[in-house]
């Protein structure tokens, strides 16, 4: 699975355009960190001209929706390319997994799903990284970038709710809370990839007996093809159940961290000490701090899916049983 990285000849493409790739994510978190000084600017500009009608100018206030689009213009044009340019990187390691089993297919053949693996799964294999990959690189980036900007904004709050003085406090809020949520949420679904693993294990054999079928009748009888789908159908209904209450608990917490930066807001809100700009200003930046946080939290169903396929293909390479000299040979 990792010859891409190995393989000499993928030089370029592994390395340096993992490279470009990591600049390119860091630039729009940097893009990402204006927009949120912005919104602090705007909404605090927007509360004066409110509540004293005048303070403001026309072309004051349009300034600040130009320079908004700016930035946000500029932010749109690098996501683009970078998910241009992602595409193809990961077309290029599907690449390298494929040449490496088309190599080896004397080896391959003969073993169950063999061209599921190699088709099917190399495929999802690229899909799922293409945004799980990026989307954990982002959100590393965007801790280390907006962790320092809630610290130094939270030094005006120091009081929670029904707990009292707490220096930096939502600091903490964002950190317990995420944390919290990610063990809550690994409990109830620690059993998931391994359920998505025997789904596709399941759907492997009934898919291979069907084409089987295409040329033997006999395969299309029963109690082969019903007890395979009857296996099938179990595993399904066995998945539907684990994912209900997974599910039930994964946006029950969404839905109690959309007003949780508020809360812990609360006691500063209401004595007036901070302006509308600093409450957006700061509850955008602890959004994205929590988000980092949350980041195992909100990509679990994905995660699940990636560990499915690379228990798969590991064991796909692991039943190949090609000498060793060969095997680094291929590499």
């Amino acid at each position: 699975m990792f010859k891409f990285f190995t393989n000499k000849d993928w030089f370029l493409w592994s390395w340096i355009g993992g490279f470009m790739i990591l600049l390119s994510t860091w630039y729009q978190v940097q893009l990402d960190v204006k927009i949120n000084e912005w919104f602090g600017e705007f909404y605090d500009t927007l509360q004066k001209a409110l509540a004293k009608p005048g303070s403001v100018t026309l072309d004051e206030f349009i300034g600040y929706l130009w320079s908004f689009a700016g930035v946000a213009g500029l932010w749109i044009v690098i996501s683009i390319i970078t998910g241009y340019f992602v595409a193809h990187w990961l077309f290029r390691w599907r690449t390298a997994m494929v040449n490496y089993y088309h190599s080896m297919w004397d080896y391959a053949k003969d073993v169950e799903g063999a061209s599921q693996r190699v088709q099917e799964d190399t495929i999802k294999f690229s899909r799922i990284m293409e945004s799980l990959g990026v989307g954990f690189l982002d959100s590393v980036m965007t801790l280390f970038a907006f962790l320092p900007i809630l610290y130094g904004l939270s030094k005006k709050v120091t009081e929670l709710p029904w707990i009292g003085q707490v220096d930096h406090a939502l600091i903490w809020v964002a950190i317990i809370a995420a944390l919290g949520g990610t063990a809550l949420l690994a409990a109830v679904g620690f059993k998931l990839p391994g359920i998505e693993y025997d789904l596709q294990k399941e759907e492997a054999a009934y898919r291979k007996e069907l084409v089987l079928g295409e040329d033997s009748d006999e395969h299309m009888k029963p109690p082969t093809i019903a007890e395979l789908f009857g296996r099938v159908r179990y595993i399904h209904f066995k998945s539907y159940f684990h994912y209900l209450y997974f599910n039930a608990c994964k946006w029950s917490y969404f839905q109690f961290m959309v007003i949780v930066p508020y809360l812990a807001l609360a006691p500063t809100i209401v004595t007036g000490a901070v302006t509308l700009g600093f409450v957006q200003q700061i509850t955008r930046a602890f959004g994205r701090v929590e988000g980092s946080l949350q980041f195992l939290v909100r990509s679990w169903s994905t995660i699940v899916e990636l560990i499915s396929v690379w228990k798969r293909l590991r064991e796909f390479e692991k039943q190949l049983n090609i000498p060793r000299g060969l095997d680094l040979k291929a590499n």
